[in-house]
């Protein structure tokens, strides 16, 4: 979630990567995803298709599109001939048989394999607001109209890509109903200052946020609240400590700190393995000694983390040791290590517990997890939640067991690898439902929902089908 989080950035562009991503491409020797040019195409927008059904269409690498359904289908578009596109299923490059053909720019139409559309207009203000003297920039989505709507703010992860480019909830939830407030994260897009991983920091934007999008929503505002995936799950809820909302929604995120997070995957990933407690263990031993160089900003436990290395390198089951970042840094020798120290240090509260904040929170929450998460493994996360649920929290648990980081589902390659292959069904809905609502009224594809007490509903209700 908070390195790896990096390659799957480039894959997902959706709302919401961790922390630390761009220590990721100084390691790894990938230019970072600032220097990655979107796809600048007149056809990005949603469109209403004649069978009362919506599709949209974003930006994605080079002269490639994404497509996305609000049942949670999607793919990636490669212009074939003029106006003409081909579609491969998820982010598999498997031809999934859809074309889609858009008319000229002016005209707003689409062709999505043999359904016709028209794209949807909505009304959007783009400005520059202020949070401790950085100029921010950002946009609210409103549906047409003067009815009162409620409006989400969309909280980042630790991407560097513009929010104002890439986020497709701008387009999706207002297409439903809903108005949404996007903004590029400080020293991202088009806003200033300097990139962070300050969490307090962080949160103290969301705020200047949420205000601004209740200043120029006016008298359309109805409820208002965040919508947060990944790192954001640790800033939202400050947000909502700070200043009054009615929701958050966290999505993919964590109630457990940095720390934990890695430990956490490490040995998720070596059960899936097969690999013994004791092999686990020394695994969850060499993390540790990684956790520390990076967690002191590359200045300290170098000698311990060259020990551990150089006592378990020759065992069959290191090349396997994973977690979220500790991999990234096992090839690299002291000397690397300490060069990189001036250049990636952005306040990153490694130990930082979110829990007095969640126990703090007086506002309705939903968290939406993956049974599959590598990034952010959900196992101790879910505990957590259900105990606040159990506590008198109100929140709302909302488990797939099949899905990974970003509430993506994947097939295997030949090599073990994953292929993400659509969104979890129900997903968007759940969201939407929530925002419209302040509840589920599900079901949401095979979500486990387990419900704030006082619901009419009883917990951990296997919900099929929507």
């Amino acid at each position: 979630m908070l390195l790896s989080r990096f390659f799957r950035t480039s894959q997902r562009r959706i709302m919401q990567p961790t922390a630390l991503f761009l220590v990721a491409s100084a390691l790894a020797a990938i230019p970072p995803m600032a220097a990655a040019k979107p796809a600048l195409n007149c056809h990005v927008g949603s469109y209403r298709l004649a069978d009362g059904g919506l599709v949209d269409i974003a930006p994605s690498d080079g002269d490639t599109l994404r497509w996305r359904r609000f049942d949670g289908t999607t793919g990636q578009l490669r212009r074939q001939s003029k106006g003409k596109w081909l579609s491969t299923e998820g982010w598999t490059n498997r031809n999934d048989g859809k074309l889609v053909s858009f008319s000229g720019c002016k005209m707003g139409r689409i062709d999505f394999n043999g359904i016709t559309g028209r794209e949807i207009a909505f009304d959007i203000t783009n400005m520059t607001f202020q949070s401790h003297d950085t100029p921010l920039a950002g946009r609210l989505v409103l549906p047409k109209g003067t009815a009162k709507v409620p409006v989400v703010i969309l909280v980042h992860g630790s991407e560097q890509d513009s929010a104002l480019v890439y986020y497709d909830l701008q387009r999706m939830l207002p297409a439903e109903g809903i108005g949404v407030f996007v903004y590029d994260k400080r020293g991202t897009g088009l806003s200033g200052g300097t990139y962070t991983q300050d969490f307090s920091l962080l949160a103290d934007d969301a705020v200047a946020a949420m205000r601004e999008a209740q200043r120029l929503a006016g008298e359309r505002m109805g409820r208002i609240g965040y919508q947060a995936g990944s790192e954001g799950g640790w800033v939202a809820p400050i947000a909502a400590n700070r200043a009054p909302v009615d929701f958050v929604i966290v999505c993919f995120g964590l109630a457990v700190n940095v720390i934990d997070e890695d430990q956490e995957g490490v040995e998720l990933q070596m059960r899936e393995k097969g690999y013994s407690a004791k092999v686990i263990s020394q695994a969850k031993e060499v993390a540790r000694a990684a956790e520390t160089v990076i967690a002191s900003g590359f200045t300290r436990g170098f000698t311990q983390f060259a020990a551990v290395r150089k006592r378990y390198e020759k065992q069959p089951w290191y090349k396997d040791v994973r977690g979220d970042y500790t991999w990234l840094l096992l090839p690299y020798s002291t000397v690397q290590l300490r060069a990189m120290a001036p250049k990636y240090r952005w306040n990153t509260p490694f130990y930082y517990n979110p829990m007095p904040t969640l126990r703090a929170d007086k506002v309705s929450q939903l968290w939406i997890l993956g049974g599959e998460d590598y990034e952010a493994p959900s196992a101790v996360t879910s505990k957590r939640i259900k105990s606040l649920i159990a506590e008198g929290k109100p929140f709302t648990l909302a488990f797939y067991p099949h899905a990974e980081h970003g509430m993506t589902l994947f097939d295997k390659t030949p090599d073990g690898q994953r292929a993400s292959t659509r969104y979890a069904p129900g997903y968007f809905a759940m969201m939407r439902d929530f925002i419209l609502y302040g509840r589920l009224v599900g079901p949401y594809g095979d979500s486990i929902l387990t419900l704030k007490r006082g619901s009419t509903e009883r917990d951990d209700i296997p919900a099929k089908g929507h």
